[in-house]
């Protein structure tokens, strides 16, 4: 295999020509690297965003000594003319670049695509999101895993408190936007307090209801097999006394993300501990095998008062791994498993 230049890789010549995300202005550094021997070729199609988060100089340097090489996708120009790649990491909005990476995963099965675009593209809904956890029905020893009461709501805004009332949603209700698109209006969330006030939203949306949890929320990042779980301040509980104080529709800021981290917080242990692993691990299993995605974490929350009663909240696809803690090791640990896992499925000779 071979790109832009020429490097032995265990009898393989491949070019190396490397155009690289790196720092905080994101400047785009070419360079040729002959020690260590690159092992695996990442091409990447990502939002400037996502590069800024994700390809952290940190990241970089620890890939470069490991073998990896993060080459960056023109999206402008035809993908199977770029590369070749072991490997392709994508997160580009748009049909029309879902319909290039698929075209691209067809013509190219020796490639790892992360993730499949279908499979990404049942995220992008919250409708359908949370079907497989429901349909999971996931109860054990060491728990029990639910989703919560919602209802999709796509048009006609009068008839919403009718419909609220017929599907028995108590309130309040967490107010989402149905669609899931990368962008910050797709993440804000509202909580409506009375049956009045439902008549001013605006569809199409997704009514849930909300879940007292203590105001920590758990946001487990999965990197293949690969589990990490970190806490964040969430939503306060909300009594009946309030309720009956409050009415409207009030909005909040993005909530759960990295500078409401919960993790050094002096909170009570029933609210902080952590889900007990083998849990963790089997929802990770049965969300990897029903999704079909390998880049994903999942929001829960644990009903207040319980010990081990949990709700998954949201899905999102390639989420902010550089918030992760250790995300460096964990997600270059990842990218060398698809090789290793690439030269087990190679025919004996």
């Amino acid at each position: 295999m071979r790109v832009n230049g020429e490097t032995e890789i265990e009898g393989e010549n491949r070019n190396t020509k490397e155009i690289e995300e790196i720092g905080e202005m994101g400047s785009i550094v070419g360079a040729e690297f002959a020690q260590p021997p690159v092992k695996l070729v990442v091409g990447y199609a990502l939002t400037s965003k996502k590069k800024k988060s994700f390809l952290q100089p940190k990241l970089i340097g620890l890939a470069r000594n490991k073998g990896i090489s993060f080459i960056a996708i023109d999206p402008n120009q035809t993908l199977s003319d770029q590369g070749p790649f072991d490997v392709v990491l994508h997160k580009l909005p748009g049909r029309e670049w879902c319909e290039v990476i698929e075209d691209y995963r067809q013509k190219h099965p020796e490639v790892t695509v992360l993730d499949p675009p279908n499979a990404v593209q049942h995220l992008h809904n919250r409708q359908s999101m949370l079907q497989d956890v429901a349909d999971l029905n996931l109860s054990d020893s060491h728990g029990m895993v639910c989703v919560p009461k919602q209802l999709t709501i796509t048009k006609d805004t009068l008839s919403i408190p009718n419909e609220v009332a017929k599907a028995g949603l108590k309130l309040p209700l967490v107010v989402k936007p149905l669609l899931v698109d990368g962008s910050a209006k797709s993440h804000e969330l509202s909580l409506a307090y009375d049956q009045c006030s439902l008549s001013e939203l605006e569809p199409p949306l997704v009514l849930q209801e909300f879940v007292n949890h203590g105001g920590v929320l758990f946001k487990i990042y999965i990197v293949g097999e690969a589990i990490k779980v970190v806490r964040r301040f969430s939503l306060p509980n909300i009594s009946k006394r309030d309720l009956e104080k409050l009415a409207g529709v009030f909005r909040f800021p993005r909530v759960s993300c990295a500078a409401a981290s919960a993790d050094d917080a002096d909170l009570d242990p029933s609210i902080a501990e952590l889900p007990e692993r083998p849990l963790l691990e089997r929802l990770a299993r049965e969300l990897r095998q029903r999704l079909g995605l390998r880049l994903f974490n999942v929001d829960m929350i644990r009903e207040y008062g319980t010990k081990d009663v949990y709700y998954v909240i949201d899905i999102n696809y390639f989420p902010g791994y550089g918030k992760m803690p250790e995300y460096e090791h964990i997600f270059t640990d990842f990218l060398l498993s698809l090789l290793q896992s690439k030269y087990k499925k190679r025919p004996a000779t």
